[in-house]
């Protein structure tokens, strides 16, 4: 396979994995019987695994000794099942897995230097995964067959061209399928504020009359905005402008080296408060109802808060999404948050004064390799094939820069500190009490959330006083959020909105419901939007119109 996994895992050396397997090493080393006892049982399964391989070559169907998860796409193609030595050639990778987590597992060593080791050892063994190569790969070798090698042609063009033009990664998406006005961000608004930090854009009207009450949507700044307005169909922003609420969303400029000294504090003062003050203009609605996503849902608990502290109760509701705000187990960002991950990289920021965006992307991509790296290494070099047309993709390769200050903070308050969760946090002047907001809440969590795992959001939302609906989506990270109604939706709920001290416990207790997420929390937020008025003025005669949305900053570079 042209793509090198150590370039991959270069890129995220500040986390110091390669230590971690040098230490991983010299504990398997000082228990030499045990290792060799994980050693001596990958040789017998190993040799059992070719036993029923040559059964399998003569018509004799049976079990090897390991099983494939059924959700692993790699091996879906039918050869691997009916061709005994495309069979035995399986079996020897999963057994490689086995033995290596077997041997991490065993090992005495520090967990957090575990948890580094495992995950660039399976790194390293999905590098080596046989649907990765050719010859092993019975789906571009069917193809290159049927095709007369013009995919081979293909993928070789497809290679050199990722080579020159995209450091040697596979891409994701090709440049141009997706245009941010037309394809993404495409729900027609305003802009009708702009500071050094952010835009707020207004969204026009499609309904006679709306709700009262203004909705202020507040975007992570890892990638641009537009997650909250995807394309149409698919955009949360326009749901609900559809369904009668005054929406407002602010896009953050990308930073660049001038911006080293923005703190989180900026963050909340230029963002969702000011833009408080702005809709209040506007719409002159005293209240407003607040939604974040991940990074902007921490920020949102954290406006919360703040203005609570201050006597300040213009936010009504807060809904959050895919949110950490007890950070005790970020799962597996927990790898790349911890002490030494952080100062390599605060002496990083110290140059540029900025993280740049490619470290954040190229983060979440090893945290998914298989999908996000090798299954499209396959599908562009392999197969010939251009990268399928996917909005999600188009956002997430729309990352952008973090400033130094901010993110050091941020990193050292929340992942490694963990003080909003502790109530040791002072943003803006004021110590963060999460116990004072009792406003009503809505928290999403996604079943396969690797960023937000859906137990550490709850732990979260255990720590406010409101009433707390807690709603459990189907999908990941993102595809958790991006949930418009299809058959494939579901969510969990209970009927009471009761939280048990144990996650496992509200599970148990949870019912399914074959509908999205956002056909539950429709209603919800209608009950805590207030009556019907005549939409509000795009923007005032203090906050004039600045131009069409999505504006200036979305595409700034």
């Amino acid at each position: 396979m042209p793509l090198r996994g150590g370039d991959l895992i270069g890129r995220a050396d500040p986390a110091s994995l390669g230590a971690s397997v040098g230490r991983l090493a010299v504990a398997l080393a000082s228990a030499p019987q045990k290792s060799a006892g994980i050693g001596m049982r990958y040789l017998l399964q190993t040799g059992q695994a070719g036993a029923v391989s040559m059964l399998r070559s003569v018509g004799v169907v049976v079990d090897g000794p390991a099983e494939s998860d059924p959700g692993d796409k790699r091996f879906a193609d039918r050869a691997w099942e009916s061709n005994a030595a495309l069979f035995w050639v399986r079996q020897q990778h999963l057994l490689l897995e086995r033995l290596t987590d077997e041997l991490v597992d065993s090992a005495r060593m520090e967990e957090a230097t575990r948890r580094k080791a495992a995950f660039l050892v399976r790194l390293m063994v999905d590098a080596v995964a046989p649907t990765n190569f050719l010859p092993t790969n019975p789906a571009a070798v069917k193809k290159a067959y049927d095709t007369g090698g013009l995919s081979l042609a293909r993928g070789a063009r497809n290679f050199l061209s990722d080579l020159v033009t995209n450091k040697g990664q596979p891409r994701q998406v090709v440049p141009g399928q997706f245009t941010v006005g037309k394809d993404l961000a495409a729900t027609p608004g305003k802009v009708i504020f702009r500071n050094r930090l952010m835009e707020l854009i207004q969204y026009t009207p499609q309904t006679d009359t709306v709700h009262e009450v203004p909705l202020l949507l507040s975007p992570p700044w890892i990638n641009k905005y537009y997650m909250m307005d995807l394309s149409p169909g698919r955009s949360l922003a326009e749901w609900a402008v559809r369904h009668g609420h005054t929406v407002f969303v602010i896009s953050y400029r990308n930073p660049d080296a001038s911006m080293r000294n923005i703190r989180l504090d900026d963050y909340l003062i230029d963002g969702p408060r000011i833009a408080l003050d702005v809709i209040q203009d506007i719409t002159g609605s005293d209240e407003a109802n607040l939604l974040g996503l991940c990074l902007g849902g921490t920020l949102t608990m954290a406006t919360l808060a703040h203005l609570n502290a201050t006597g300040d109760r213009r936010v009504r509701t807060g809904t959050l999404l895919n949110t950490l705000v007890d950070f005790s187990e970020p799962g597996q960002l927990g790898i790349f948050t911890d002490e030494s991950t952080v100062s390599r990289l605060e002496k990083q920021m110290a140059e540029t004064g900025f993280l740049k965006s490619e470290n954040m992307r190229t983060t979440f991509d090893l945290m998914r390799s298989n999908d996000l790296v090798w299954g499209f290494a396959v599908n562009n070099w392999l197969m010939g094939e251009p990268p399928a047309a996917f909005d999600l993709l188009a956002w997430n390769a729309d990352s952008t820069r973090m400033p130094a200050d901010m993110h050091s903070f941020y990193l050292r308050s929340c992942y490694l500190e963990n003080q909003l969760a502790k109530g040791q946090m002072e943003l803006a002047g004021e110590r963060l009490d999460l116990s004072t907001v009792t406003q009503d809440l809505y928290f999403v969590s996604a079943e396969q959330d690797h960023i937000a795992p859906w137990m550490s959001v709850y732990k979260g939302a255990l720590l406010p006083k409101g009433h707390i609906r807690f709603v459990l989506s189907n999908s990941g990270h993102i595809a958790g959020v991006v949930n418009p109604p299809n058959p494939k939706s579901r969510f969990y709920a209970t009927k009471d909105d009761v939280l048990p001290p144990d996650p496992q416990v509200w599970r148990a207790r949870a019912e399914e419901h074959t509908a999205s997420w956002w056909e539950d929390w429709t209603p919800w937020i209608a009950q805590r939007a207030g009556g019907q008025r005549t939409p509000p003025p795009m923007g005032s005669e203090t906050h004039p119109v600045l131009g069409d949305a999505p504006g200036l900053y979305v595409h700034g570079k």
